[in-house]
């Protein structure tokens, strides 16, 4: 009857604490209830002469393995106590506690099926235990391993951060320094048209200076706000169906008079069939600095050679000279900030920003770029630029533009 009891019990509070979530009344009640359990049981079963204090002993463990640890100096001595002062009842009130087995049969199977089940319960408790303990040990490992690798990130991007510190210093010096220069020679030239009286021969000289060195500070100016730009937005390229030649001309337009102050021949050997995919204003910044770059490091008299060849799904594109190259020493970190501004041919100054620039809208375009230099015979870099996609490739958006154009 007492077991019939105390299955209703434990079947309640096992409803209590699975689904209403009442764990911390639900473990006081098992707590009490065990117990008084074996407390009868202690009673009913020969006491000190039967197995109930091995169920006192299996059952603290059950309660150290479902109380929470902070409850553990409450029911570990309660669980003593309770034990010591039934044993103490029992030596000093013998007649308390009858003899209940009827011969040393019974009581040879109630001890040896009672360390059985106090065995395995104790067995199936300790594994838990050690189950519980293993995986919070390897969570712990888990939050460590990945605690570690923030902080490993974070130190890599405390490097960048510094890095990119580094740039900007670099950058505000360079634009400090090479922006401050050509403006002094215009105020210079200015000056000089203002305050002296000088014949037309001289006259004409400054202004062509003069207009020689707005044009290196406009375009100083151009490649540091493109590159501002870029920083800050973001590159995002808007990639349509263009004609090469159609672009080259707009791009060769704007840097033949730089061709012709230094006398230098501009040829174009391009096949004016081919088109490429790619964001229109991106690769004129890209021509204009490539061809640019080549006209500034080309001595008077020299050549420069702009080119185009079909290679699969792209088109190679290059840009050649026969001016001073570069050196080894620069050609390592031309396409970064740590390459220093140089003087061209004729004396004209760059930022140094125009291959990183360059470097940024090729690969927005899903396009490479590398070079080949020997110092003092020439440069050439070549640009890869994907093709437009086949008609069997045009996308949805792409179709309905067309239906829309067909309509109009």
């Amino acid at each position: 009857m007492i077991s019939l009891i105390v299955l209703l019990v434990t079947a309640s509070l096992y409803y209590t604490s699975r689904f209403r979530n009442q764990f911390g009344t639900s473990i006081l009640i098992a707590n009490i209830v065990g117990l008084i359990l074996f407390i009868f049981n202690y009673f009913l079963n020969s006491g000190l002469r039967g197995p109930t204090d091995l169920f006192f002993l299996l059952f603290l463990l059950l309660s150290i393995g479902i109380s929470p640890a902070n409850q553990y100096k409450i029911w570990i001595p309660v669980n003593i106590l309770v034990v010591v002062t039934l044993n103490a009842v029992e030596y000093f009130c013998p007649e308390t506690v009858p003899y209940t087995y009827i011969d040393r049969y019974s009581a040879f199977i109630d001890h040896m099926s009672a360390y059985v089940v106090v065995s395995i319960l104790a067995y199936i408790c300790t594994d838990y235990i050690r189950r519980s303990y293993e995986s919070e040990k390897r969570s712990a490992l888990e939050k460590s391993q990945f605690i570690v690798e923030k902080n490993q990130q974070i130190l890599k991007q405390n490097v960048e951060l510094e890095r990119i510190n580094a740039e900007k210093n670099k950058l505000m010096s360079i634009v400090a320094h090479d922006v401050r220069a050509p403006l002094a020679s215009i105020q210079n030239f200015l000056e000089l048209l203002t305050e002296y009286d000088l014949d037309e021969a001289e006259r004409q000289d400054i202004k062509r200076e003069l207009l020689n060195a707005t044009n290196d500070t406009m375009a100083l100016l151009s490649k540091l706000l493109n590159w501002s730009k870029s920083q800050l937005n973001g590159v995002s390229a808007h990639k349509e169906r263009l004609n090469l030649d159609e672009l080259l001309n707009t791009t060769l337009a704007l840097e033949k008079s730089s061709a012709v102050r230094k006398n230098i021949k501009l040829i174009y050997d391009t096949d004016p069939t081919i088109e490429i995919f790619a964001d229109r204003e991106m690769m004129q910044v890209v021509f204009r600095n490539l061809i640019g770059n080549a006209i500034k490091f080309t001595p008077e008299g020299g050549r420069v050679r702009i080119g185009s060849q079909l290679s699969g799904s792209e088109c190679i594109i290059t840009v050649s000279d026969n001016g001073i190259g570069i050196s080894a020493e620069r050609q390592a970190v031309i396409f970064s900030l740590n390459v220093e501004s140089t003087y061209g041919t004729k004396n004209e100054k760059g930022v140094g920003l125009g291959l990183l620039l360059t470097q940024e809208f090729v690969a927005a375009q899903d396009g490479k770029i590398w070079f080949e230099s020997v110092p003092s015979d020439g440069t050439t870099f070549f640009i890869a630029i994907p093709r437009p996609p086949k008609s069997s490739q045009v996308t949805e958006s792409d179709q309905l533009q067309l239906g829309t154009s067909d309509k109009l």
